[in-house]
């Protein structure tokens, strides 16, 4: 798809996302219905929810996922590869594992260093100074993530 990202004609455009111009046509119609697109002269652009789905979409390696823990070698099974998934695993693991990461900068690290949001990471760093816990703090960590992102929106 990223050979489909620099100005080019429906039918370029279309054989580059493997749909037909008429499928193509109608998804870009749906996509600025939605607020994703937005018509600019003769072509489209992003919108910021549509930059923001892509943001919140875009997977890292394997290496770098987050990878949940319930304790020291105690792996949960779980990884989470983009902020997308990244909330919809906070919204699944156990309490226990999402203190287990917290209280170890864990989060923090993840958010800042491998996705480069440090505003984000901020954000949950501030929750250690009112010694949030559990289902709290699974509440906040989805509420800052929401907020800035509006992954509760698009899922």
């Amino acid at each position: 798809m990223s050979e489909a990202t620099s100005r080019m004609d429906m039918n370029m455009f279309a054989k580059a996302v493997n749909l037909t111009p008429n499928q193509t046509t109608a998804q870009i119609q749906e996509l600025t219905r939605e607020g994703f697109l937005q018509k600019v002269g003769h072509g489209y652009s992003l919108t910021a929810k549509g930059k923001n789905a892509l943001k919140i979409s875009t997977k890292v390696s394997e290496e770098a996922a987050f990878h949940f823990y319930s304790g020291i070698d105690k792996p949960l099974g779980f990884s989470a590869h983009s902020i997308e998934e990244f909330y919809s695993q906070i919204k699944q693991v156990c309490s226990d594992s999402l203190d287990f990461h917290f209280y170890r900068e864990d989060f923090e690290r993840w958010l800042g260093d491998v996705l480069h949001d440090k505003e984000l990471a901020s954000e949950a760093s501030k929750f250690k100074t009112k010694g949030i816990k559990g289902e709290e703090l699974r509440k906040a960590l989805l509420k800052i993530v929401d907020a800035k992102y509006g992954v509760g929106e698009l899922l």
